[in-house]
Parts: structure tokens; C-alpha cells; sequence
């Protein structure tokens, strides 16, 4: 058996994903990891979630047991290591606490938060009742936050319709720990997709041209799993942000039809530009 230099293997970023699992492939864990790769990040996962879906929708949830998604974190952080972590799709209270509580202990400072709560399809991926535990547990460890328009509204309690409302939500979700805050302006319409980051002090606006494809299907975890990846490589939070989304804009411009619904983003869009 050939031996591995550790000390090399270390040298590449990693990137954990605590996600649900797509089986169709263009979200969740399966976004994420493809994501890592195309930004030469290594990644591990923890799968929080078995669905069953594909471009049409979400059929099945299966929740895996909290003790087997703490052991998945266990079993990545106390040998691999993370350079950045990401959440997706908690499912539940009990995860949603299981995993901020490993994260709080192990420390994790660069961490993403895609507070993911429902499927394109209009599917739940969060139960209600975790929702407030992911407001008054994790957000409070996160680096990055990164709600849609109506996750935003959620989490703020105030519906975002506009750029008004959205700087108004961004404050409300920054005064609950979060270092940054990205609401993401995609669900708002209109010629331009223009994402609103709020540093608590500051707003920028990440903005792109709107892609007229119905292949949406895993731009919000390809995003944050972006801005993980941007992380991990040592960039700020904003220089990160500011990758995803150009990464993103490749990604929905080079997007391929893949079944007969939402098909997913091209996240190997580079590759094939190459």
C-alpha cells in the first residue's frame, strides 16, 4: 500500500458540506461537492437527508438519525479537517442543535449558512419547528448567510419584496449573530439578479444580468457552497461572495437540459470552456 504524505495532503483547502442528499444531482450534497471540486477545494459531507427528487420535484424525505449525522461531522473534523464549512438542508430541530453544537465546539469560524427551507417544487426540506432553532442557534456561529427573498422574510419577519425591504431584512438577520449577510435577489424579478451583502455596517451589491433558462435547479447551494470554497482558499467574505456569483452567472449561462422539469446549473462549466 502506497504511502500519503499528510503534510501534503493538508496543503489543499477543504471544505465540509452538511447537507441533504439530491439523488437527482443538482443540488444538496451532490451541488456542493461538484462546486468544491470546480474551485479545487477538496470536500467531505455530512449527509443530513436522503431525498428522492429530480427535475420534476421531491417524492420522498428520509431524515438520517441525529447520531449518525454527529458521527459524520466527528468522523471528518477530528481527522480530515475543514478549512470552511457549509450548511444546507438541516431537516429538523434535533440536527439543526446537533449540528450547531459540534460546530460551536469544534470551533468552526468560517462558516456558511444556507438556510435552505423549501424546494423549488414547493416541497418542505426544513420542519417548521426548527426554524426558530436555526434562527437562535446556528445563524449566531455563521460568517455567511445566504437567504433567498422569501427565506429572508422568514428569518426577518418581514416580507422582502424589493431592495428596501431587503436592506431592512439583511439588518434584522445581522442583529442575530451573523458576520455577513447576502440576500439573494433572485425570486425579486426583473431585468437584473442583484444580490444585497450587509457586513453590519456596509452594503454592497453583488449584480449580474438575469439568465432567461428555466435550469435553476441548485443555484442557491452552488452559490453558498461557492462562497465556502472561496473561504477555504483564504478570501474574505466578500471577495468570496463575489467569485460564487460569477461562478453562478457561468453556471446558469452554460446550464444544459437535463430531464423535463428544472434542470440542474453546469457546475463543470469551466472544464468545458477549457
Amino acid at each position: 500500500m502506497a504511502f500519503v504524505d499528510r503534510s501534503i495532503a493538508r496543503s489543499r483547502p477543504r471544505a465540509l458540506t452538511i447537507a441533504g442528499s439530491d439523488s437527482g444531482g443538482g443540488a444538496g450534497i451532490q451541488a456542493d461537492l461538484k462546486t468544491f471540486a470546480a474551485f479545487g477545494v477538496y470536500g467531505a459531507s455530512v449527509v443530513t437527508a436522503i431525498t428522492a427528487q429530480n427535475t420534476l420535484g421531491v417524492t420522498a424525505i428520509h431524515g438520517v438519525p441525529v447520531e449518525i449525522v454527529v458521527a459524520q461531522i466527528d468522523a471528518v473534523l477530528s481527522d480530515i479537517g475543514s478549512d470552511a464549512v457549509k450548511t444546507g438542508m438541516l431537516f429538523s430541530t434535533a440536527i439543526v442543535e446537533a449540528v450547531a453544537g459540534r460546530l460551536r465546539s469544534g470551533g468552526v469560524a468560517r462558516l456558511v449558512v444556507d438556510p435552505v427551507m423549501v424546494a423549488k417544487g414547493g416541497d418542505h426540506l426544513l420542519q417548521e419547528e426548527a426554524v426558530n432553532t436555526l434562527r437562535e442557534l446556528l445563524l449566531p456561529l455563521a460568517m455567511v448567510v445566504t437567504p433567498n427573498a422569501p427565506e429572508a422574510s422568514v428569518l426577518a419577519g418581514l416580507e422582502v419584496v424589493d431592495g428596501s425591504t431587503a436592506r431592512e431584512a439583511a439588518r434584522r438577520i445581522h442583529a442575530l449573530g451573523p458576520r455577513v449577510v447576502i440576500v439573494k435577489g433572485g425570486h425579486l424579478g426583473g431585468d437584473r439578479s442583484d444580490d444585497l451583502v450587509f457586513d453590519g455596517t456596509a452594503f454592497d451589491v453583488l449584480s449580474a444580468p438575469r439568465i432567461d433558462t428555466p435550469h435553476t435547479h441548485g443555484t442557491g447551494c452552488t452559490f453558498s457552497a461557492a462562497i465556502a470554497a472561496g473561504l477555504a482558499r483564504g478570501q474574505s467574505a466578500l471577495e468570496a461572495a463575489r467569485a460564487a456569483k460569477a461562478f453562478l452567472q457561468g453556471a446558469l449561462e452554460h446550464a444544459e437540459p437535463l430531464g423535463a422539469g428544472h434542470g440542474p446549473v453546469n457546475h463543470l462549466w469551466r472544464q468545458h470552456d477549457a
